[in-house]
Protein backbone atom coordinates (compact mmCIF):
# COMPACT_ATOMS: atom_id res chain seq x y z
CA UNK A 1 0.00 0.00 0.00
CA UNK A 2 1.34 3.79 -1.42
CA UNK A 3 1.29 5.97 1.51
CA UNK A 4 1.44 9.64 1.07
CA UNK A 5 4.63 10.02 3.07
CA UNK A 6 7.28 7.84 4.70
CA UNK A 7 7.61 9.45 7.51
CA UNK A 8 5.25 12.30 8.99
CA UNK A 9 6.98 14.50 11.83
CA UNK A 10 4.86 15.79 14.66
CA UNK A 11 6.60 18.86 15.86
CA UNK A 12 8.92 21.30 14.27
CA UNK A 13 11.55 22.04 17.14
CA UNK A 14 15.14 21.00 17.35
CA UNK A 15 14.84 17.22 16.48
CA UNK A 16 11.75 17.34 14.42
CA UNK A 17 13.10 19.71 11.68
CA UNK A 18 16.92 17.36 11.62
CA UNK A 19 15.17 14.42 11.22
CA UNK A 20 13.06 15.53 8.23
CA UNK A 21 15.45 17.93 6.30
CA UNK A 22 17.77 14.99 6.18
CA UNK A 23 15.48 12.88 5.78
CA UNK A 24 13.96 14.40 2.59
CA UNK A 25 17.59 14.97 2.12
CA UNK A 26 18.20 11.15 1.90
CA UNK A 27 14.76 10.90 -1.35
CA UNK A 28 12.05 9.94 1.96
CA UNK A 29 8.77 11.98 1.21
CA UNK A 30 8.24 13.85 4.71
CA UNK A 31 5.40 15.91 6.41
CA UNK A 32 6.24 18.15 9.29
CA UNK A 33 3.09 19.26 11.67
CA UNK A 34 3.60 21.88 13.72
CA UNK A 35 0.47 24.11 15.80
CA UNK A 36 2.73 26.68 17.53
CA UNK A 37 6.51 28.04 16.24
CA UNK A 38 8.78 26.62 13.86
CA UNK A 39 12.29 25.98 15.81
CA UNK A 40 10.49 24.38 18.97
CA UNK A 41 11.38 25.83 23.02
CA UNK A 42 15.13 26.49 22.32
CA UNK A 43 14.52 29.18 19.23
CA UNK A 44 10.99 30.63 20.76
CA UNK A 45 11.20 30.32 24.58
CA UNK A 46 14.29 28.55 25.73
CA UNK A 47 18.25 28.42 24.79
CA UNK A 48 18.11 31.65 22.71
CA UNK A 49 16.10 34.22 23.60
CA UNK A 50 17.41 33.49 27.51
CA UNK A 51 20.67 33.39 26.19
CA UNK A 52 19.68 37.09 24.38
CA UNK A 53 18.29 38.20 27.93
CA UNK A 54 21.75 36.80 29.98
CA UNK A 55 23.41 39.34 27.64
CA UNK A 56 21.19 42.36 28.80
CA UNK A 57 21.59 41.43 32.44
CA UNK A 58 25.44 41.02 31.97
CA UNK A 59 25.85 44.97 31.20
CA UNK A 60 25.06 46.00 34.25
CA UNK A 61 28.70 44.44 35.26
CA UNK A 62 30.28 45.92 32.04
CA UNK A 63 29.24 48.94 32.89
CA UNK A 64 30.68 49.24 36.70
CA UNK A 65 33.70 47.63 35.53
CA UNK A 66 34.33 49.84 33.01
CA UNK A 67 35.15 52.95 35.43
CA UNK A 68 38.49 50.45 36.71
CA UNK A 69 39.66 51.29 32.58
CA UNK A 70 39.30 54.56 32.61
CA UNK A 71 35.48 54.99 31.17
CA UNK A 72 33.12 57.66 32.77
CA UNK A 73 29.90 56.86 32.09
CA UNK A 74 26.65 58.66 33.22
CA UNK A 75 23.72 56.89 34.67
CA UNK A 76 22.67 53.59 33.02
CA UNK A 77 18.89 53.49 31.91
CA UNK A 78 17.35 49.88 31.12
CA UNK A 79 14.31 49.81 29.07
CA UNK A 80 12.54 46.03 29.21
CA UNK A 81 10.12 47.36 26.34
CA UNK A 82 13.10 47.47 24.01
CA UNK A 83 15.19 44.49 24.88
CA UNK A 84 12.16 42.36 24.50
CA UNK A 85 10.75 43.50 21.11
CA UNK A 86 14.51 43.47 19.70
CA UNK A 87 14.25 39.62 20.71
CA UNK A 88 10.75 38.99 19.30
CA UNK A 89 12.09 40.53 16.28
CA UNK A 90 15.41 37.94 15.97
CA UNK A 91 12.76 35.37 17.07
CA UNK A 92 10.75 35.78 13.93
CA UNK A 93 13.94 36.17 11.75
CA UNK A 94 14.59 32.53 13.29
CA UNK A 95 11.25 31.43 12.50
CA UNK A 96 11.34 32.51 8.96
CA UNK A 97 15.16 30.29 8.62
CA UNK A 98 13.45 27.03 10.15
CA UNK A 99 10.62 27.34 7.22
CA UNK A 100 13.23 27.97 4.11
CA UNK A 101 15.21 25.12 5.90
CA UNK A 102 12.15 22.93 5.60
CA UNK A 103 10.53 23.94 2.41
CA UNK A 104 13.85 24.36 0.75
CA UNK A 105 14.30 20.40 1.56
CA UNK A 106 11.24 19.27 -0.04
CA UNK A 107 9.35 19.23 3.37
CA UNK A 108 6.00 18.95 3.09
CA UNK A 109 5.26 21.78 6.09
CA UNK A 110 1.82 21.12 7.74
CA UNK A 111 1.34 24.61 10.38
CA UNK A 112 -1.54 22.76 12.34
CA UNK A 113 -2.30 20.47 15.43
CA UNK A 114 -1.29 16.85 14.78
CA UNK A 115 -3.21 14.16 15.98
CA UNK A 116 -2.53 10.50 15.14
CA UNK A 117 -5.63 8.54 14.12
CA UNK A 118 -3.41 4.73 14.39
CA UNK A 119 -0.24 3.34 13.89
CA UNK A 120 -0.17 4.83 9.66
CA UNK A 121 -2.51 7.97 9.89
CA UNK A 122 -1.98 11.14 11.34
CA UNK A 123 -4.55 13.99 11.24
CA UNK A 124 -4.00 17.51 11.09
CA UNK A 125 -6.49 20.20 11.29
CA UNK A 126 -9.29 17.71 9.90
CA UNK A 127 -7.15 16.19 6.93
CA UNK A 128 -6.14 12.98 6.96
CA UNK A 129 -2.71 11.94 5.64
CA UNK A 130 -1.27 8.08 5.42
CA UNK A 131 2.30 7.52 6.45
CA UNK A 132 4.95 4.26 6.76
CA UNK A 133 6.64 5.82 9.93
CA UNK A 134 5.13 8.19 12.60
CA UNK A 135 8.19 10.73 14.56
CA UNK A 136 7.10 11.99 17.76
CA UNK A 137 9.01 15.58 18.11
CA UNK A 138 6.60 17.43 20.11
CA UNK A 139 8.98 18.26 23.27
CA UNK A 140 8.60 19.35 26.96
CA UNK A 141 6.73 21.96 28.44
CA UNK A 142 7.03 23.53 31.98
CA UNK A 143 4.76 22.65 34.68
CA UNK A 144 3.53 24.56 38.72
CA UNK A 145 2.86 22.72 41.36
CA UNK A 146 -0.60 22.13 41.80
CA UNK A 147 -0.55 24.75 44.92
CA UNK A 148 -3.35 26.97 45.99
CA UNK A 149 -3.02 30.44 43.69
CA UNK A 150 -0.71 28.35 41.43
CA UNK A 151 -2.55 30.54 38.82
CA UNK A 152 -0.77 33.25 39.80
CA UNK A 153 2.73 31.98 38.67
CA UNK A 154 4.42 32.08 35.72
CA UNK A 155 6.76 30.17 34.03
CA UNK A 156 9.76 30.39 31.42
CA UNK A 157 6.72 30.28 28.87
CA UNK A 158 5.86 33.79 29.89
CA UNK A 159 8.73 35.24 31.34
CA UNK A 160 9.85 36.11 27.67
CA UNK A 161 6.41 38.29 27.02
CA UNK A 162 6.13 40.14 30.40
CA UNK A 163 4.89 43.28 29.65
CA UNK A 164 7.35 45.07 32.12
CA UNK A 165 10.38 43.98 34.27
CA UNK A 166 8.87 43.22 37.65
CA UNK A 167 10.17 45.16 40.58
CA UNK A 168 10.40 42.01 43.14
CA UNK A 169 10.89 38.19 41.41
CA UNK A 170 10.16 35.13 43.28
CA UNK A 171 12.06 32.41 41.67
CA UNK A 172 11.18 28.80 42.75
CA UNK A 173 13.20 26.06 41.60
CA UNK A 174 16.86 24.92 41.69
CA UNK A 175 17.45 23.25 38.20
CA UNK A 176 19.33 25.23 35.19
CA UNK A 177 16.57 27.52 34.42
CA UNK A 178 15.62 28.15 38.06
CA UNK A 179 19.14 29.66 38.48
CA UNK A 180 19.51 31.59 34.94
CA UNK A 181 16.56 33.56 35.15
CA UNK A 182 17.11 34.48 38.94
CA UNK A 183 20.31 35.61 37.48
CA UNK A 184 18.38 37.76 34.32
CA UNK A 185 16.03 39.25 36.59
CA UNK A 186 18.87 40.49 39.33
CA UNK A 187 20.93 41.79 36.61
CA UNK A 188 18.55 43.66 34.98
CA UNK A 189 17.59 45.15 38.02
CA UNK A 190 14.98 43.48 39.69
CA UNK A 191 14.74 42.42 43.68
CA UNK A 192 15.44 38.84 43.11
CA UNK A 193 14.91 35.85 45.51
CA UNK A 194 16.05 32.30 44.25
CA UNK A 195 13.84 29.27 46.84
CA UNK A 196 14.40 25.69 46.22
CA UNK A 197 13.24 23.16 48.60
CA UNK A 198 17.11 21.11 49.14
CA UNK A 199 19.58 22.59 50.85
CA UNK A 200 21.79 23.27 47.04
CA UNK A 201 20.92 24.44 43.75
CA UNK A 202 22.08 22.26 40.66
CA UNK A 203 21.58 18.36 41.74
CA UNK A 204 24.07 16.34 39.50
CA UNK A 205 26.42 18.97 39.04
CA UNK A 206 30.39 19.10 40.83
CA UNK A 207 29.83 19.55 44.62
CA UNK A 208 32.08 22.48 44.18
CA UNK A 209 30.83 23.97 41.29
CA UNK A 210 27.64 24.41 43.03
CA UNK A 211 29.33 25.93 46.17
CA UNK A 212 31.34 28.16 44.59
CA UNK A 213 28.44 29.57 42.19
CA UNK A 214 26.34 29.72 45.27
CA UNK A 215 29.10 32.08 46.57
CA UNK A 216 29.64 34.23 44.10
CA UNK A 217 25.73 34.91 43.60
CA UNK A 218 25.29 35.73 47.16
CA UNK A 219 28.34 38.37 46.75
CA UNK A 220 26.46 39.55 43.89
CA UNK A 221 23.33 40.70 46.05
CA UNK A 222 20.99 37.67 44.83
CA UNK A 223 19.16 36.42 47.72
CA UNK A 224 19.33 32.54 48.10
CA UNK A 225 16.87 30.68 50.28
CA UNK A 226 17.36 27.15 50.39
CA UNK A 227 15.33 24.37 52.17
CA UNK A 228 12.17 26.83 50.96
CA UNK A 229 9.65 26.06 49.61
CA UNK A 230 5.88 28.10 48.60
CA UNK A 231 2.80 26.37 50.28
CA UNK A 232 0.32 29.20 48.36
CA UNK A 233 0.30 31.92 46.37
CA UNK A 234 -2.13 35.02 47.04
CA UNK A 235 -3.21 38.00 45.02
CA UNK A 236 -3.49 41.38 47.08
CA UNK A 237 -5.81 43.78 46.00
CA UNK A 238 -3.07 46.25 44.45
CA UNK A 239 -1.47 43.53 42.46
CA UNK A 240 1.26 42.07 44.20
CA UNK A 241 1.43 38.79 44.91
CA UNK A 242 1.94 37.19 48.74
CA UNK A 243 3.54 33.77 48.74
CA UNK A 244 2.97 31.66 52.05
CA UNK A 245 6.28 29.63 52.77
CA UNK A 246 5.37 25.90 53.95
CA UNK A 247 7.80 27.14 57.07
CA UNK A 248 5.13 30.07 57.78
CA UNK A 249 7.06 33.64 55.98
CA UNK A 250 5.30 35.14 53.94
CA UNK A 251 7.50 36.87 50.84
CA UNK A 252 5.90 39.79 48.49
CA UNK A 253 6.61 39.62 45.38
CA UNK A 254 5.28 41.37 41.68
CA UNK A 255 5.96 37.87 39.93
CA UNK A 256 6.10 34.36 41.18
CA UNK A 257 8.44 32.50 38.47
CA UNK A 258 8.06 28.72 38.50
CA UNK A 259 11.05 26.49 37.13
CA UNK A 260 10.50 23.46 38.43
CA UNK A 261 10.51 20.90 36.19
CA UNK A 262 8.77 19.92 32.77
CA UNK A 263 6.52 17.50 31.43
CA UNK A 264 6.38 15.85 27.92
CA UNK A 265 3.95 17.77 25.60
CA UNK A 266 1.42 14.76 24.56
CA UNK A 267 -1.55 16.75 25.03
CA UNK A 268 -4.24 15.64 22.49
CA UNK A 269 -1.51 14.05 20.71
CA UNK A 270 -3.67 10.56 20.28
CA UNK A 271 -1.65 8.15 21.73
CA UNK A 272 -4.82 6.45 22.90
CA UNK A 273 -5.13 4.89 19.56
CA UNK A 274 -1.70 3.19 19.15
CA UNK A 275 0.25 0.87 21.36
CA UNK A 276 2.92 3.69 22.59
CA UNK A 277 4.47 2.89 25.94
CA UNK A 278 5.07 5.22 28.71
CA UNK A 279 7.95 5.20 31.02
CA UNK A 280 7.48 5.62 34.98
CA UNK A 281 8.06 9.51 34.48
CA UNK A 282 5.43 9.57 32.06
CA UNK A 283 7.87 9.97 28.79
CA UNK A 284 7.46 8.09 25.96
CA UNK A 285 9.19 4.92 26.20
CA UNK A 286 11.59 4.03 23.36
CA UNK A 287 15.03 1.78 22.85
CA UNK A 288 17.98 2.78 21.66
CA UNK A 289 16.88 3.32 18.24
CA UNK A 290 14.25 5.83 19.35
CA UNK A 291 11.89 3.16 18.82
CA UNK A 292 8.81 3.00 20.57
CA UNK A 293 6.44 -0.09 21.69
CA UNK A 294 4.15 1.06 18.39
CA UNK A 295 6.43 -0.46 15.42
CA UNK A 296 6.21 2.34 13.09
CA UNK A 297 5.98 4.91 15.64
CA UNK A 298 9.73 6.60 17.04
CA UNK A 299 9.82 9.43 19.33
CA UNK A 300 13.15 11.52 20.09
CA UNK A 301 13.73 14.82 21.95
CA UNK A 302 12.45 16.35 25.49
CA UNK A 303 9.60 13.74 24.66
CA UNK A 304 11.47 10.57 25.58
CA UNK A 305 13.23 12.75 28.84
CA UNK A 306 16.47 11.24 28.06
CA UNK A 307 19.28 14.05 27.79
CA UNK A 308 17.10 17.04 27.20
CA UNK A 309 19.21 19.80 25.79
CA UNK A 310 19.12 21.09 22.10
CA UNK A 311 21.98 19.66 20.55
CA UNK A 312 21.39 15.93 21.79
CA UNK A 313 17.54 16.20 19.87
CA UNK A 314 19.72 17.15 16.90
CA UNK A 315 22.73 14.35 17.36
CA UNK A 316 19.06 12.10 18.13
CA UNK A 317 17.50 13.74 14.56
CA UNK A 318 20.20 12.79 12.21
CA UNK A 319 20.64 9.64 13.53
CA UNK A 320 16.64 8.45 13.23
CA UNK A 321 16.78 9.99 9.54
CA UNK A 322 20.32 8.36 8.56
CA UNK A 323 19.18 5.00 9.94
CA UNK A 324 15.87 5.09 8.46
CA UNK A 325 16.77 6.39 5.12
CA UNK A 326 20.73 6.54 4.44
CA UNK A 327 21.72 3.25 6.80
CA UNK A 328 25.03 3.20 5.28
CA UNK A 329 26.02 6.14 7.44
CA UNK A 330 24.30 5.74 10.72
CA UNK A 331 26.12 5.81 13.74
CA UNK A 332 24.26 5.41 17.79
CA UNK A 333 24.34 8.58 19.58
CA UNK A 334 26.93 8.21 22.28
CA UNK A 335 25.37 10.03 25.35
CA UNK A 336 28.95 10.02 26.96
CA UNK A 337 30.91 13.71 27.35
CA UNK A 338 28.22 15.85 26.50
CA UNK A 339 29.50 19.37 27.39
CA UNK A 340 26.83 21.58 28.77
CA UNK A 341 26.74 25.30 29.83
CA UNK A 342 24.48 27.01 32.79
CA UNK A 343 24.15 30.86 31.54
CA UNK A 344 24.32 31.92 35.23
CA UNK A 345 26.06 35.41 35.86
CA UNK A 346 28.98 34.10 36.30
CA UNK A 347 28.81 31.19 33.73
CA UNK A 348 29.35 27.43 34.33
CA UNK A 349 30.81 25.09 31.89
CA UNK A 350 31.05 21.19 32.71
CA UNK A 351 31.68 18.45 29.89
CA UNK A 352 32.41 14.37 31.57
CA UNK A 353 32.25 13.33 35.01
CA UNK A 354 31.70 14.94 38.82
CA UNK A 355 34.14 14.28 41.26
CA UNK A 356 31.35 12.81 43.34
CA UNK A 357 30.15 10.70 40.17
CA UNK A 358 33.75 9.28 39.32
CA UNK A 359 34.11 8.37 43.19
CA UNK A 360 30.87 6.14 42.80
CA UNK A 361 31.75 4.98 39.74
CA UNK A 362 35.53 3.24 41.68
CA UNK A 363 37.89 5.82 40.08
CA UNK A 364 40.88 6.34 42.01
CA UNK A 365 40.35 9.58 41.77
CA UNK A 366 42.66 12.81 41.52
CA UNK A 367 41.40 16.27 41.58
CA UNK A 368 42.82 19.53 40.41
CA UNK A 369 41.61 22.83 41.27
CA UNK A 370 42.35 26.55 41.39
CA UNK A 371 40.40 29.43 42.19
CA UNK A 372 41.29 32.76 41.12
CA UNK A 373 40.18 36.41 40.12
CA UNK A 374 40.04 36.78 36.27
CA UNK A 375 42.58 39.30 34.79
CA UNK A 376 39.50 41.98 33.51
CA UNK A 377 38.53 42.05 37.37
CA UNK A 378 41.70 43.16 38.71
CA UNK A 379 41.57 46.88 38.00
CA UNK A 380 37.89 46.75 39.01
CA UNK A 381 35.92 46.23 42.86
CA UNK A 382 34.59 43.23 41.71
CA UNK A 383 35.83 40.73 43.83
CA UNK A 384 34.08 37.65 41.63
CA UNK A 385 36.41 34.52 41.43
CA UNK A 386 36.56 31.96 38.55
CA UNK A 387 36.76 28.02 39.48
CA UNK A 388 38.40 25.72 37.62
CA UNK A 389 38.29 21.77 38.26
CA UNK A 390 39.72 18.40 36.74
CA UNK A 391 38.72 15.32 38.00
CA UNK A 392 41.36 12.45 36.92
CA UNK A 393 41.63 8.83 36.86
CA UNK A 394 45.08 8.37 38.96
CA UNK A 395 45.26 4.92 37.63
CA UNK A 396 45.13 5.87 33.43
CA UNK A 397 45.75 9.65 34.38
CA UNK A 398 42.83 9.96 31.49
CA UNK A 399 40.75 13.53 32.24
CA UNK A 400 37.31 12.10 33.79
CA UNK A 401 35.41 15.59 33.59
CA UNK A 402 35.99 19.55 33.23
CA UNK A 403 34.61 21.91 35.50
CA UNK A 404 34.07 25.51 35.07
CA UNK A 405 32.51 28.83 36.59
CA UNK A 406 33.82 32.05 35.22
CA UNK A 407 32.83 34.21 32.45
CA UNK A 408 32.69 32.67 28.78
CA UNK A 409 32.69 28.65 30.52
CA UNK A 410 30.60 27.69 27.82
CA UNK A 411 32.86 29.07 25.06
CA UNK A 412 36.11 27.49 27.14
CA UNK A 413 34.29 24.07 27.48
CA UNK A 414 33.72 23.19 23.85
CA UNK A 415 37.40 22.83 23.49
CA UNK A 416 37.88 20.57 26.38
CA UNK A 417 34.79 18.33 25.40
CA UNK A 418 36.65 17.30 22.82
CA UNK A 419 39.78 16.65 24.44
CA UNK A 420 37.54 14.32 26.54
CA UNK A 421 35.86 12.95 23.65
CA UNK A 422 39.45 11.49 22.68
CA UNK A 423 40.16 10.75 25.44
CA UNK A 424 42.85 13.10 26.11
CA UNK A 425 45.35 12.27 29.80
CA UNK A 426 46.24 14.83 32.43
CA UNK A 427 49.71 14.50 30.78
CA UNK A 428 48.37 15.85 27.58
CA UNK A 429 46.81 18.68 29.17
CA UNK A 430 50.50 19.63 31.05
CA UNK A 431 52.19 19.43 28.16
CA UNK A 432 49.61 21.30 25.91
CA UNK A 433 51.01 25.35 25.57
CA UNK A 434 48.63 27.55 26.85
CA UNK A 435 46.97 30.87 25.61
CA UNK A 436 48.59 33.53 27.39
CA UNK A 437 47.29 35.43 29.26
CA UNK A 438 43.63 33.95 29.16
CA UNK A 439 41.59 32.06 32.09
CA UNK A 440 41.54 29.03 29.91
CA UNK A 441 44.93 28.55 29.70
CA UNK A 442 44.68 27.32 33.33
CA UNK A 443 43.03 24.32 32.63
CA UNK A 444 46.53 23.14 30.96
CA UNK A 445 48.83 24.49 34.33
CA UNK A 446 47.59 23.16 37.41
CA UNK A 447 50.31 20.94 38.46
CA UNK A 448 49.49 20.06 41.86
CA UNK A 449 46.40 17.47 43.05
CA UNK A 450 44.04 19.17 45.99
CA UNK A 451 43.54 17.31 49.12
CA UNK A 452 39.76 15.81 48.75
CA UNK A 453 37.73 14.36 51.33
Amino acid sequence: MAHDFDLFVIGAGSGGVRAARFAAGFGAKVAVAESRYLGGTCVNVGCVPKKLLVYGAHFADDFEQAQGFGWTLGDADFNWQTLIANKNREIQRLNGIYRNLLVNSGVTLLEGHARIVDAHHVEVDGQRFSTERILIATGGWPQVPDIPGREHAITSNEAFFLPQLPKRVLVVGGGYIAVEFAGIFHGLGADTTLLYRRDLFLRGFDRSVREHLSEELTKRGLNLQFNSDIARIDKQADGSLHATLKDGRVLEADCVFYATGRRPMLDNLGLENVSVELDDKGFIAVDELFQTSEPSILALGDVIGRVQLTPVALAEGMAVARRLFKPEQYRPVDYAHIPTAVFSLPNIGTVGLTEEQAREQGYDVQVFESRFRPMKLTLTECQERTLMKLVVDAGTDRVLGCHMVGPEAGEIMQGLAVALKAGATKRVFDETIGVHPTAAEEFVTLRTPVATK
